[in-house]
């Protein structure tokens, strides 16, 4: 008798926010901060702590350099070599020496010396590279 009536959807649901990206919780003396990991510009071993540098100043943490890289590595931050980690986006130029040797500079002016063994790392700084073809991460 009666027919069932047929809405039809018009208007898409609307897609959820896409999620700002995380913070990072860094426990530093008696408080924890929580960063934008865009502030972060390097982290460098200093004996048994790491020293996490960041625009607005730094902060000395009790952790291990591998430990550090592996949980910054999601947020673009790469290894150059046994003490120093990067952040992707603060990174300005690779120079390298006639002697194989290579030094990362970031903004500001700040020189790291990229090790022989981290020296593939480079690649992951950006997926794209224009002209370096002959550019060796071995």
């Amino acid at each position: 008798m009666f027919e069932k009536a047929v809405t039809l959807d018009l208007h898409p649901p609307i897609a959820p926010p896409v999620p700002k990206r995380a913070k990072i919780a860094v426990k530093a003396k008696r408080k924890i901060l929580f960063l934008d990991p865009d502030e972060v510009i390097a982290v460098e071993a200093r004996g048994n702590y790491v020293l996490l540098e960041r625009t607005g100043g730094s902060e000395l943490l009790r952790e291990s350099m591998a430990a550090v890289a592996e949980k910054l590595r999601e947020y673009g931050f790469v290894r150059i070599h046994r003490s120093a980690i990067v952040n992707a986006s603060f990174v300005e130029e690779i120079l390298n020496a006639s002697s194989g040797e290579s030094v990362l500079r970031v903004k500001g002016g700040r020189e790291f010396p990229v090790s022989r063994t981290y020296k593939k790392n480079l690649r992951s700084l950006t997926p794209l590279w224009i002209g370096a073809t002959s550019f060796q991460a071995s």
